[in-house]
Order: structure tokens, then sequence, then C-alpha cells
């Protein structure tokens, strides 16, 4: 092996050094999203805390040019591919421009399917917004004229939900009703017998 390390020129010495640092990084990081180890490094993430200390956290989906995913592609396809023209005899002028394009080529494509990949993400996060117009069940009886809370289920974006709930009638809504929800008022939710 070190007759052929040494068999090598400058130039095919960079690319050889350059492509196996690239690819050793490459494989790290293949190995660690397979064991879930490493995650996605490089998604940003945002807190706020809002003044009665409650804390929404959301990840920006947003994926920026400058990744480590694309920079070890562009280093290890750039460098193989500088160091298989060299060992066919292509001039130097042909394969610097050749391996260049051939790592950008591999950073974008990489980056696009990291793009594509968090478009195919799931937020989870409950629209109870989406509830108004439902019909639900009552589970625990409500109080007439909002004089008290009561519970209500229902399926809300594919999840068994429970949810708290008021009414403006002037009868309690008794358990197993089913009642249709019209708005929601701070952290219930008002609703009406259905007719």
């Amino acid at each position: 092996m070190f007759d052929w390390l040494k068999s090598l020129s400058g130039l095919e010495i960079a690319y050889f050094i350059i492509a196996c640092i690239g690819t050793v990084a490459l494989l790290i990081q293949i190995i660690m999203m397979l064991i879930g180890a490493g995650g996605e490094a490089d998604a940003d993430f945002d807190t706020d805390t809002d003044g009665d200390g409650s804390l929404d956290t959301h990840t920006d989906t947003g994926v920026s040019l400058f990744t480590v995913k694309g920079l070890t592609a562009f280093f290890a396809i750039g460098g193989w591919t500088g160091m298989l023209m060299l060992s066919y005899n292509v001039g130097v002028a042909i394969t610097v421009p050749v391996s260049v394009v051939a790592g950008l080529a591999a950073y974008f494509i990489v980056w696009a399917l990291i793009r594509l990949v968090l478009k195919l993400q799931e937020d989870g996060t409950l629209n109870y917004a989406s509830a108004i117009g439902q019909t639900a069940t009552v589970y625990v009886s409500i109080p007439a004229s909002r004089t008290g809370r009561g519970k209500i289920t229902l399926v809300l974006q594919g999840r068994y939900t429970e949810l708290d709930a008021v009414t403006d009638e002037k009868e309690r809504i008794p358990v197993d009703c089913a009642v249709e929800i019209t708005e929601q008022a701070g952290d219930a939710f008002v609703v009406r017998k259905k007719a």
C-alpha cells in the first residue's frame, strides 16, 4: 500500500486525502442517522417564552444551503471523481473543474433530498380551530348557561380527543348526548345540542 501511495503525484495524494476524509465523515453521518444518535443536525430550533410562563418551541423546516451533509458529499464525491480521472491520465486542466462540478452536483442533490424529506414530516400539533362545526359526544355532563364545565369527545385530525366544554343552553346537557361545537371560548369550547 505504501508503494502505491509513493507512486501518486501531489494532486493525486490531495484528492485521495480529501476523498477519504469526506467518505469517513459521510459514513459516520449515515451510521448516526441509522441509529438515531445524530438526528437532523442541520435544522434550526427556535424557542419563545411568553409573559405567562408558557414555553412554545418549533422547528424551522427551511434547510440552509450550507449543511454538513452537503459539504461531506461535496468532498467525498469530488475527491473520488478527481482521483478516478487522474488514474486514467486525464489532464489536470479537465480533472479539477470536473471534480468540482461532480462535488457541487452531489452537494445540491443532498440538499434537495434533505428538503424533500423535511417536506414529508408532519407537524402533529392539533389545530383546535378545526373542531368548530364538528359533532362531538358529551363525556361529562355540561352545566347550563356556562355555570360550569363538562367534557366532550370527538375524533379531531385523526385523533381521539377530549375537550372541555361549556354551553349557553338553559338546561344541562347529559352524558352521551350529541352536540355541535360552535366556538372556542378560551381553553374551552361552546357547544349546543345537535338537532
